[in-house]
């Protein structure tokens, strides 16, 4: 590691350049705070080594422009007066250890073993946390449009209450983005959101999933979990395709919603939580209540405050804004660039968007890939994507029954989520369950 020694002892100063060294670490040696401070200003440090009583700048001073200056940096803490003042000191400033005078390189070489040890652990999670906010991307909605505008107007009345809200459009529009729009602008935005796709759960796992279970609740339930209830607790929690809850469990979660308690699978005791749930779906929920395929009561429940997400075929005007910005996401060198032709951003504009946002991701992203250098022309974009293409594609093919239409849909989407079947049934506007069992039948069919 690279070490900053500070301390005004002659003798200790000349031991710690010397056996830092012999022990593989580089080492700046500075006798008082101040110089201390100049050298954190102009070099990065993995551990700071700090004598609590120099004369000038104390100490702890010293520990507290560190941390302003270089937030991951480990310290370690050195005293003549091992007493629980200096003991709060150091906690008080996030010490990774304390040792006092006179000091033993041995458990110095220790303490700098554990040092780096953290220090890896702290650089592998903002690794982590860099890489999760790429795949994320930005929670900021993107568009202009009047019926968008309209979408921001009712994040901004609801996300402070504590109203259950009913996200409705279109699969790919952008409803999960809504979600956390609602809850970043809430008085919970501190606290856990969880999401949850009620349609990509089997029915047997919902209950499990949703409240948690005890150990030995089932077979297979080698030990207790927590459900997602509670992992919310304080915070928002986002049933996405809410549509897809068989009625069983709709009934349950109807339950927790009017009373608060949640109980675990197998439990017979029950547990308050304080949660805002937030919904999501594509169907026609008053469809299915005449149909018998969803609760009135439920739906009732849910729909407290509606906001309903327009389709990316009735936002034209927000069609190149958003490709701009996706391309961003994954070409960051785009930002500030003209990066589509004429020819591209008429392709664009002029395709109707069965995807909506997340199908203009993929078109993007496969753009991106294709196009070296920038700007993007109408020959990076994909084979199947123009809808003259589509048309000259249909009027070419022979006749064909509805299930081979049906089929044909199904590879085609597919073909454009690249074997990705859960966003091909979302595109489709079908469950993963029905995407699966359609394409398993076909599979017996050619056997």
């Amino acid at each position: 590691m690279h070490i900053l020694f500070a301390d005004d002892e002659p003798k200790l100063q000349e031991l710690m350049r010397q056996q830092l060294d012999r022990a593989g670490h580089s080492v700046v040696v500075c006798p008082n705070g101040e110089l201390a401070v100049e050298a954190l200003e102009h070099e990065p440090f993995d551990c700071l080594i700090v004598d609590l009583d120099m004369p000038g700048m104390h100490g702890s001073e010293v520990m507290k422009r560190a941390r302003a200056i270089q937030p991951e940096i480990q310290v370690i803490v050195l005293t003549g007066k091992p007493d629980l003042p200096s003991a709060m000191i150091a906690i008080e400033n996030q010490a990774f250890a304390f040792i006092d005078k006179p000091v033993r390189f041995k458990e110095v070489k220790a303490l700098l073993s554990g040092a780096y040890h953290q220090l890896d652990r702290w650089r592998k999670m903002a690794a982590m946390e860099h890489r999760l906010e790429q795949v994320e991307g930005s929670n900021e909605l993107i568009g202009q449009n009047g019926a968008f505008e309209q979408v921001r107007q009712a994040i901004s009345k609801v996300g402070p209450t504590s109203s259950t809200v009913m996200i409705r459009g279109e699969t790919g529009c952008g409803k999960e983005l809504v979600a956390k729009a609602v809850h970043e602008s809430s008085l919970r935005a501190d606290k856990p959101m969880v999401s949850i796709n009620c349609g990509a759960l089997p029915e047997n796992l919902i209950e499990s999933e949703l409240f948690g279970h005890v150990k030995g609740a089932f077979t297979g339930a080698d030990s207790a979990r927590v459900g997602l209830f509670e992992v919310a607790d304080g915070g928002t929690i986002f049933l996405d395709e809410i549509g897809e809850l068989p009625l069983a469990m709709q009934a349950k979660l109807l339950r927790v919603l009017e009373t608060g308690d949640i109980r675990r699978l197998g439990s017979n005791q029950s547990k308050r939580v304080d949660v805002r749930v937030v919904c999501a779906t594509h169907r026609d929920l008053e469809q299915m209540v005449h149909d018998e395929a969803f609760r009135e009561d439920l739906m009732f429940r849910i729909n407290t405050f509606e906001i309903h997400v327009p389709p990316l075929r009735d936002r034209t005007d927000d069609i190149m804004p958003l490709a701009q910005h996706l391309l961003v996401k994954v070409r960051p060198e785009a930002a500030g660039q003209a990066c589509f032709t004429e020819r591209a951003e008429a392709e664009l504009k002029a395709h109707r968007w069965p995807g909506n946002v997340r199908e203009l991701a993929n078109v993007v992203e496969h753009a991106s890939i294709l196009c070296d250098q920038f700007p993007i022309d109408a020959e990076h974009l994909p084979r199947h994507f123009s809808l003259r293409q589509l048309r000259s594609q249909v009027r070419d093919e022979a006749p064909m029954t509805l299930k081979e239409m049906e089929m044909q849909a199904i590879h085609r989407a597919l073909e454009r989520h690249s074997g990705d079947k859960k966003a091909a049934a979302e595109e489709l506007g079908v469950s993963s369950k029905t995407l699966y069992n359609k394409l398993n039948a076909e599979a017996s069919k050619a056997a």
